[in-house]
């Protein structure tokens, strides 16, 4: 992977990517003061560098479920029988091709694995939850937290600016 070096307008371009990705080059240039094919440029260098990842929408959970249904969101910690390469690489696979998860971090100390979980209602969960947990011999112990409210939402990562 090339090494890339960031100056303060790199910074102030993922800074307003991160708040707004929906801004055309246009908008996005006269913003930060630059000129639209230097924006088009740096914003470009910076996907290629694997800065940004992707765009996408973030959804009101809460609003969608009015519409589509309830939604339930699940805080889940995974322990595992084996924690060698192999056997923690196999469980990490397995979660992140199933739809009902969001987020999958490997932790440490305490659990193996944490996920954030969300699903239509509580037979989805279980369903998932069978499909992911009981049904993996090495899964020793799991740990379910549902959440009530949720109170932020993010993916925001500060920028020294």
């Amino acid at each position: 992977m090339e090494q890339i070096t960031l100056d303060a307008v790199d910074l102030q371009l993922l800074n307003q990517l991160q708040q707004d990705a929906s801004l055309n080059n246009q908008a996005l240039a006269e913003l930060l003061n630059i000129s639209p094919p230097t924006c088009l440029r740096r914003v470009k260098r910076l996907r290629e560098a694997g800065l940004i990842e992707r765009q996408i929408a973030v959804l009101s959970v809460d609003r969608l479920a009015a519409v589509a249904g309830h939604g339930l969101c699940a805080l889940v910690e995974i322990t595992l029988d084996r924690q060698d390469q192999a056997a923690l690489d196999a469980f990490e696979q397995r979660v992140l091709v199933d739809d009902a998860v969001q987020q999958c971090y490997r932790v440490s100390p305490g659990p193996d694995f944490c996920l954030v979980v969300q699903v239509a209602h509580m037979p989805d969960y279980l369903a998932m939850a069978q499909r992911l947990f009981t049904a993996d011999a090495n899964v020793r112990n799991v740990k379910t937290f549902f959440s009530l409210k949720r109170s932020k939402f993010g993916a925001r990562v500060p920028l020294p600016l």
